[in-house]
């Protein structure tokens, strides 16, 4: 590498080793440090065969991995690191440049006079306005203005401010909250050291807005409308961008003040935290709407209404009525519901709000189906169903356990059926303490709501599990028919895939969530995260994964019966067991694997179909194991039918018996039963445990 400068020494040398680069540097910075853009005559070729070494006239000279600081540049003052990376380039790491203007000011401001804020604020508003493209792009910058109106803010509470001072206060928040800031303030949001910055803005905002002076104002910049009035009784208007915003204060029969400040483009900077989730944002949830601020300057008790217009129409899930709370969060401060309430909203593309204090007011709204009645009314009852359905489905496999449990293959399909269905009825239970330990407008409490989310994950995991373990019995008979497993090595192996999968699967998702305070989600449900962490994943891959593995082995297993014959199978008993087998994870496994997808639809889309299709099948699960896992068999049909009549013939016998000699009991009993009704009470039962003097079979026949 050749470096030359003129009117001195030409040094020639060549880059070999990191050892050369760092002797040069020591030897000769001096002449290294003297060296500036202008003077750089760099040899590119040789350069560019060392790749380790970075070089610039800010940063110097440095090896791969090696940070460096330099001089802010372009108008900028203050320090910025930079790292030497793999292509020879020094890459910026941190930035702690601000616009010299800006310093300027802030080296003022340490020395400010309450006789100098008038001006002060004047060159603090055209500073930003004429640099707006640079201070929009800097965060440094950024915290420096909005220290600097906290310091207008505070000394201002000794004046009286004029509509020149808050005209020039505002134009100088218009630029450092319009939407070019929007990515700067989420980072500022999650950054611990400036997470305060917005609450500051506002707080400065309000404070400000406590000295005006009495006279009535009024005027508008790109994003911001102030509007100062005396009233009598109530105040009524219409502020904001497209006149978006309704507000009407009640004050009886008395005079006032009121202030009203209208930012229509505050969401950019205020994050959705409250006091109960101690995060930058509330992930599921986005301010969609104006944030209103109010002022009276006759304290009281007031009545304000305010009718907000719906910014997305996408997220129309959970209207919350909030007001910001600067003293939540150890003085960092968050959105706060107390005083406030929801009175109507959704249909008419706005909400209205009741509160009974003054302050800074928005809403909240999420991306989920807005709350509907119907919805409600169609998941708790079939929920209800549900649960009927299973415990209807369990005391059938308990009556009819021995008779229906004959050979091994019987046993584990039953086994299955009965874990199926057990692991889906403790899960709905979880789903009604979840629904009963959320309300409204009360917060969520997190660790109760944790542990019902980890159950409600475990069993729902479960009852997919314990699909893929029927699925994989069916495989197993069909493609292994003379060795036979013990039925206790398939049981292990039951409970293993069936409990053991979904609980490491649950503790894991725990494990890697939980200390983000991110397992559940910030909502009105008792359910996994999906937009801060994506912990749904945990439950949604391993379903639908199940859902295709299932449908592959129902494929691979028809395909073997086509080929081989159905008959292949020797027992009749054992080919009904896995035809029956073979329906339930044919059609249960789509049907599942389909409620889910409706699931994840309702992430995605606002629909209200989407929803109520959702609601519907989720709620009905319960029902669907019921019918096509017990009643379409037709085994455990016929066993049903038996037991009942083999009651009702015993009940009979045992009245017809104490009326008088047996020989006219059988007479009646004889002529209770025509001929056309004869019966197999042993192939009903399909038992040979029923009662026989001398052999297995009764017949009535009318004589």
């Amino acid at each position: 590498m050749e470096l030359k400068r003129p009117g001195s020494v030409i040094v020639d040398f060549t880059i070999a080793t990191t050892k050369d680069v760092l002797d040069f540097g020591s030897a000769n910075s001096e002449l290294s440090s003297a060296l500036t853009a202008s003077e750089f005559s760099v040899n590119e070729n040789a350069f560019a065969e060392s790749k380790f070494v970075c070089l610039d006239s800010n940063f110097g000279i440095g090896i791969l991995n090696q940070n460096a600081s330099g001089n802010c540049e372009g108008g900028m003052v203050g320090i910025q690191m930079a790292q030497c990376n793999s292509t020879g380039q020094w890459s910026q790491t941190t930035n702690n440049c601000t616009l010299r203007v800006i310093q300027d000011l802030t080296d003022k401001a340490e020395h400010l006079d309450v006789t100098e804020v008038s001006q002060f604020t004047a060159n603090l508003s055209n500073a930003v306005e004429q640099n707006s493209k640079n201070i929009t792009n800097t965060s440094t910058t950024i915290v420096k203005v909005v220290d600097l109106l906290s310091t207008i803010a505070t000394i201002s509470q000794s004046l009286t401010v004029t509509k020149y001072v808050m005209e020039d206060f505002l134009k100088t928040v218009d630029v450092i909250v319009s939407n070019d800031t929007q990515e700067i303030w989420k980072s500022l949001n999650k950054d611990n050291a400036n997470r305060n910055a917005s609450s500051a803005l506002l707080q400065s905002i309000e404070t400000i807005g406590n000295s005006l002076s009495d006279e009535p104002l009024s005027f508008t910049t790109s994003n911001i409308q102030l509007n100062r009035t005396n009233f009598t009784n109530t105040f009524s208007g219409t502020f904001g961008q497209n006149s978006t915003t309704q507000i009407h204060v009640s004050n009886g029969n008395r005079s006032n003040s009121v202030t009203v400040i209208v930012f229509s483009a505050l969401d950019n900077v205020l994050p959705v935290r409250n006091a109960t989730h101690n995060e930058s944002s509330l992930t599921d949830a986005s301010i969609n709407g104006n944030v209103v601020m109010i002022k009276l300057d006759q304290k009281f008790d007031p009545v304000i209404s305010l009718t907000f217009d719906i910014k997305n129409s996408s997220l129309l899930g959970n209207p919350q009525c909030v007001f910001w709370n600067f003293s939540v969060l150890d003085g960092i401060g968050g959105w706060d519901s107390n005083g406030c309430e929801v009175q109507t909203s959704g249909k008419t593309g706005n909400v209205l709000c009741r509160c009974t204090h003054t302050t800074s007011f928005s809403i909240l709204m999420s991306p989920n189906s807005p709350e509907d009645p119907a919805l409600a009314y169609i998941t708790y009852i079939g929920v209800a169903i549900s649960m009927g359905s299973l415990v209807l489905c369990l005391l059938i496999e308990i009556i009819l356990w021995k008779s229906m449990t004959r050979n091994d293959t019987s046993y584990m399909r039953h086994f299955s059926t009965v874990n199926l269905a057990a692991s889906l009825l403790i899960a709905d239970i979880c789903f009604i303490i979840g629904a009963a330990i959320v309300k409204k407008g009360e917060g969520m409490p997190v660790h109760a709501c944790s542990a019902v989310t980890f159950f409600i994950h475990f069993f729902y995991l479960a009852l997919f599990f314990w699909m893929l373990f029927s699925a994989l019995l069916l495989l197993y008979r069909t493609l292994v028919v003379f060795s036979r497993m013990s039925r206790s090595v398939m049981m292990a192996i039951a409970l293993i895939v069936g409990y053991g999968a979904p609980l490491i699967i649950a503790v894991i998702t725990v494990a890697v969530t939980a200390g983000n305070n991110a397992y559940i989600q910030e909502g009105n449900a008792c359910w996994l995260n999906w937009v801060k962490t994506k912990a749904l994943l945990a439950f949604v891959i391993p379903a639908l994964t199940i859902v295709v593995i299932n449908i592959l082995v129902l494929v691979v297993v028809l395909y073997k019966m086509v080929k081989r014959g159905v008959g292949a199978i020797t027992h009749a008993e054992e080919k009904h067991t896995m035809l029956v087998i073979a329906r339930c994870v044919g059609i249960l496994t789509p049907l599942f694997g389909l409620t889910w997808g409706f699931g994840i639809g309702t992430m995605v889309s606002p629909a209200k179909g989407i929803h109520i299709v959702f609601a519907v099948l989720n709620s009905l699960q319960g029902f669907f194991i019921l019918v096509f896992g017990t009643l379409l068999d037709k085994k455990i049909r016929e066993a049903l039918v038996g037991k009942l009549r083999l009651k009702n013939f015993s009940s009979n016998f045992t009245v017809s018996t104490s009326a008088g000699p047996s020989s006219s009991n059988g007479k009646r009993l004889v002529h209770r039963f025509p001929r056309k009704y004869v019966y197999n009470i042993s192939e009903a039962a399909h038992s040979s445990t029923v009662p026989s003097s001398n052999s297995d079979t009764f017949k009535f026949i009318d004589t």
